[in-house]
């Protein structure tokens, strides 16, 4: 995945997420996880 940043922004939040002693890819793929899991349809149950 490619995604084009302004390098301010991308400046502050690697320095953010640096400041949390974390890194960007995680915080990244956890936003990404968070966001499939809240908007994804939910599957519908079976019907006895």
């Amino acid at each position: 995945m490619n995604l084009n940043v302004p390098i301010e922004l991308h400046n502050s939040f690697k320095s953010v997420t640096a400041g949390q002693g974390k890194n960007m890819t995680d915080v990244l793929l956890e936003f990404i996880q968070n966001y499939v899991t809240k908007y994804s349809l939910k599957p519908k149950g079976r019907r006895k």
